[in-house]
């Protein structure tokens, strides 16, 4: 009988590994997705607003810089949360 326990109690814990594992991998995810909307923004203001590069941003660079990168944020939320609704409605 003690074999059978032993089983037992090795596969609860390699759900738990499995489990903990799905979820490391699932973070790693989440952050390669943030990275890439970054560099997306990052590319996309840069050839906006970036006539010449220089060892300074002048005023106005660095303005459009702030806009263009607030703007793609409250874009980026508003469909997240558009999202978010759509799939609890679909849930309940």
């Amino acid at each position: 009988m003690s074999d059978f326990n032993d089983f037992s109690s090795a596969s609860v814990s390699e759900k738990a590994e499995a489990s903990e594992l799905q979820r490391m991998i699932a973070v790693e995810q989440q952050k390669a997705q943030f990275q890439a909307q970054v560099h997306n923004f990052t590319d996309v203001c840069w050839e906006k607003c970036v006539d010449k590069p220089s060892s300074k941003l002048d005023s106005r660079t660095e303005g459009c810089l702030v806009s263009c990168v607030e703007r793609f944020i409250d874009t980026t939320l508003t469909i997240t949360n558009r999202f978010t609704q759509m799939v609890q409605k679909g849930a309940h």
